[in-house]
């Protein structure tokens, strides 16, 4: 009995040596289109898809497989006899082989804008084929990956056949490329019709690396990367030594350099448990900015994430390695540096594009039973349209403080307060359930005089009293979004300290 494999791919990769080894064991190779030629060009023997129909390509290809000759010979399953009997009456030849993979429909969309060469990219044959061979495993070894071409070629020569655990993975292999080919056109659809909240939710991410454990180590984990992420997104970070990335690393991580790209002067961000434990800046040096983020909370920098959105020198990596942290994260290190860091054999060194440009995205959430779905935090502010609600007036050089602490508490759990300088946090007080105690965690915490310091809190004051613990310790002028029903209240408590107070009319709030 013959034995037959289909093949038509867009993804030419290793189709020709797997055609030529096909060839080999036996297999009479049916084939279309481009498919056809590269096949024929390398010296294979191919027959056309159409010589088995007796029915041309038409529609410029639209239109070529789709046809009982074909679908019956993926279709038959061949355990039951009707099934072999009704194909014999019929003429089919059953395929053992599909080999298949999709036009490049998300390649097409992200190289051009021109709705008919996208649309003319939607395979309508191919995830056709992949469906019928998947469904009919027990019968079919339907291949989409060039990964798995050795795999089939080695069970045949090695059994005479693909095994069943094989087919079986192949199908899953197949129906998850045709859901991930549907996700893409139902996106592309939704975008052009300006569609921000779909009634169904298709989302897809690939497997980028199992992990040890989660949060805690009872925890199973894993990392999944989005198919188009950016080159300055976590997927596209190089380790450069140490251990392996722990899920509680990519977490604070994530969260260290999403603060760390609110600045365009060096910049230095410390992360623990989501939240900044330390931030400073610097005009020039990113050693003072490093210096000025650590002073913040010694104790709470151990075993912290560093961030910093300029290449570390050695100088920078000697302060560094004086404590112990987890992760130090960083544009470039020199080779200098890397010698510094080298000595600390655990710690991971990770090299990821990092710039303050904005970008909206979807932050997603998951709960009992759904998800939840909201734009990312990453609204443009124009100091122009902040207001001064008290009689004080902050400065020019008070001004650019409440601005540092504004990008600051922002990247606080809520309940957030910090106390800042113009470059440097103070003290910072994180998810607390009362605004006050909020404020004197922030104080407790605090490791400089906060005399003439600024705070920032990253929702309205709903009492004075904030205000009055502020005062005690001397804080010249606060930052916040205002709206309380109690506004006048609070502003009235600044007025009384001499304290200047103004409103941005935006929260942040952070769970």
């Amino acid at each position: 009995m013959k034995r037959f494999a289909l093949i038509s791919v867009s993804d030419k990769t290793g189709i020709v040596d797997f055609g030529k080894q096909l060839e080999a064991l036996g297999f009479t190779i049916v084939s279309s289109g481009g498919t056809y030629r590269v096949l024929k060009e390398n010296g294979l023997n191919p027959i056309r898809v159409s010589e088995i129909t007796g029915f041309p390509e038409i529609l410029e290809g639209r239109v070529t497989t789709l046809h009982p000759k074909i679908h019956g010979g993926i279709l038959a399953d061949l355990r039951k006899e009707e099934h072999k009997k009704e194909i014999e009456e019929h003429g089919i030849n059953p395929f053992e082989i599909v080999c298949v993979n999709l036009y490049p429909f998300k390649e097409t969309v992200a190289k051009t804008d021109d709705e008919d060469t996208i649309i003319e990219n939607i395979d309508i044959g191919g995830p056709t084929l992949l469906r019928a061979s998947a469904k009919n495993f027990h019968s079919v070894a339907v291949v989409v990956d060039p990964d798995d071409y050795g795999k089939v070629v080695e069970e045949i020569k090695k059994d005479g056949k693909v095994s069943l655990e094989l087919r079986k993975t192949l199908a899953y292999k197949a129906f998850s490329h045709t859901a991930s080919y549907d996700i893409a056109i139902s996106s592309f659809f939704g975008k052009s019709l300006g569609i921000k909240f779909p009634k169904s939710l298709f989302l897809e991410f690939n497997l980028e690396a199992t992990l040890r454990y989660g949060e805690n180590p009872h925890q199973d984990a894993a990392f999944y990367r989005e198919p188009d992420f950016r080159s300055d997104e976590l997927p596209a970070l190089k380790k450069l030594q140490g251990k392996e990335l722990s899920y509680n690393n990519l977490m604070d991580s994530d969260a260290a350099i999403e603060m760390v790209r609110e600045f365009e002067e060096p910049a230095c961000v410390i992360v623990k448990h989501a939240n900044p434990c330390g931030i400073g800046r610097d005009g020039e040096s990113l050693v003072e900015a490093f210096k000025r983020a650590h002073s913040t909370d010694p104790m709470s920098a151990f075993g912290g994430i560093i961030a910093l959105n300029r290449e570390v020198d050695e100088e920078l990596a000697s302060f560094i390695t004086k404590n112990f942290c987890e992760v130090v994260i960083a544009p470039s290190f020199t080779e200098g540096a890397r010698q510094v860091f080298s000595k600390k054999k655990n710690l991971r060194l990770i090299e990821l594009p990092i710039n303050s440009e904005k970008y909206p995205y979807f932050s997603l959430k998951r709960v009992r039973g759904g998800i939840l779905l909201q734009d990312a935090d990453t609204i443009e502010e124009n100091r122009k349209d902040w207001k001064i609600v008290t009689k004080a007036k902050p400065d020019e050089e008070t001004m650019r403080a409440l601005e540092f602490a504004w990008k600051v508490v922002k990247h606080v759990k809520s309940n957030a307060i910090v106390f800042c300088k113009e470059n440097e946090t103070l003290g910072i007080g994180a998810g607390q359930m009362s605004r006050v105690d909020s404020v004197k965690i922030a104080v407790m915490k605090a490791n400089k005089d906060l005399k003439g310091s600024v705070l920032a809190s990253d929702a309205f004051f709903p009492f004075r009293d904030s205000i009055d613990e502020a005062a005690k310790i001397g804080v010249k002028a606060i930052i916040q979004p205002g709206g309380s029903i109690r506004d006048k209240e609070v502003i009235e408590a600044a007025d009384e300290h001499g304290i200047a107070m103004v409103f941005t009319g935006i929260r942040h709030f952070r769970h």
